[in-house]
């Protein structure tokens, strides 16, 4: 089953839990981007803003993973940490033009191979409704040997190039998906 919710609070603990078990599987809560703490800021921060929503996959009562994202408001500094700054025209945001997924997690029960797995559901069914014109989401291109990365890449994206959004994150590369809806 798939919910689809803007109640960050009825799920904070099922965002939490997911996110410590599926980030220690891959070996990456001693970082301390990934610290539970660090995390649940970024998830209040994230929120908090107008138009957040998740999509969260249940496997009977157990949750499998889930997605979630918010637009892009006026002002975003989401393009700020690029390595090679987009041009103006690019970065200008209206809170309706860019939806950035912030998060993808699913348990490793649940996960498929070449991106035709529940995060492939996830992740298509956030923006099935969405109404933005194009997506974004960050991934560490080394994850996985790249796996991860390229997952992405057959499910439309494209690398326009490096960011380092927090002082102790990775920097990632920089995914979009223009037109949103393929």
């Amino acid at each position: 089953m798939l919910l689809r919710t803007s109640d960050v609070e009825k799920y904070r603990q099922l965002f939490l839990n997911v996110h410590a078990e599926v980030r220690g599987d891959f070996g990456l809560m001693n970082q301390s981007f990934n610290a539970v703490d660090r995390f649940d800021e970024r998830l209040s921060r994230y929120a908090s803003r107008p138009g957040w929503e998740a999509v969260i996959a249940f496997h009977g009562d157990e949750p499998a993973g889930y997605v979630f994202g918010v637009p892009l408001a006026p002002g975003s500094l989401w393009w700020s940490t690029m390595h090679q700054a987009p041009t103006e025209e690019f970065t200008t945001e209206t809170g309706s033009r860019t939806f950035a997924v912030n998060e993808v997690l699913v348990r490793e029960a649940h996960r498929g191979t070449a991106g035709r797995g529940a995060s492939r559901a996830l992740h298509e069914k956030l923006l099935a409704e969405r109404t933005e014109a194009r997506a974004t989401l960050l991934v560490d291109p080394g994850s996985s040997g790249g796996r991860v990365k390229a997952v992405y890449e057959s499910w439309g994206y494209r690398d326009i190039g490096p960011q380092q959004p927090f002082d102790d994150s990775p920097t990632f590369a920089t995914m979009l998906r223009d037109p949103l809806h393929r």
